[in-house]
């Protein structure tokens, strides 16, 4: 009988990996980028282990919300103060902080606690064209 494989944290290789977000629908890059940075699109997958790859998410600022999102999907945050709570909408948070926008989707998708907090940090997302990553040789994805 064959045993399953299991992924060791000393075997895993990272590789580097650049999505342009460019005319992409926030959540099926949101998806995407989240089945890379769990490892999922490789054969070696093991699921209590970190063996996903780096992503940098460029045009940040020219991705797209279907329908009629942009006016009504609200983002809360609270402070923890009485009264702490502020609301902005998709529209605001495209102008002002496209980054995180895609940030907060991709991470609703990872799992909960230390192994998703673990994921989340390979993820880096910038506004324009231009990244500070070039020495890691990252290869461009498509996505479909």
């Amino acid at each position: 009988m064959k045993n399953t494989y299991m992924q060791k944290k000393e075997d895993i290789v990272r590789n580097w990996y650049v999505i342009d977000a460019e005319g992409q629908t926030l959540g099926r890059l949101a998806t995407k980028v989240a089945h890379v940075l769990r490892g999922k699109h490789k054969p070696t997958y093991t699921p209590h282990v970190d063996c996903g790859d780096f992503v940098i998410v460029v045009n940040a600022s020219k991705v797209n919300l279907t329908g009629n999102k942009l006016n009504d999907k609200i983002y809360y945050n609270h402070s923890g103060y009485t009264g702490g709570l502020r609301e902005r909408s998709a529209r605001v948070m495209k102008e002002k902080y496209p980054e995180e926008m895609i940030e907060r989707a991709v991470k609703g998708m990872l799992p909960k606690g230390r192994l998703g907090r673990q994921m989340y940090k390979k993820l880096f997302v910038y506004a324009g064209s231009e990244h500070p990553h070039m020495a890691q040789k990252p290869v461009e994805m498509k996505l479909d």
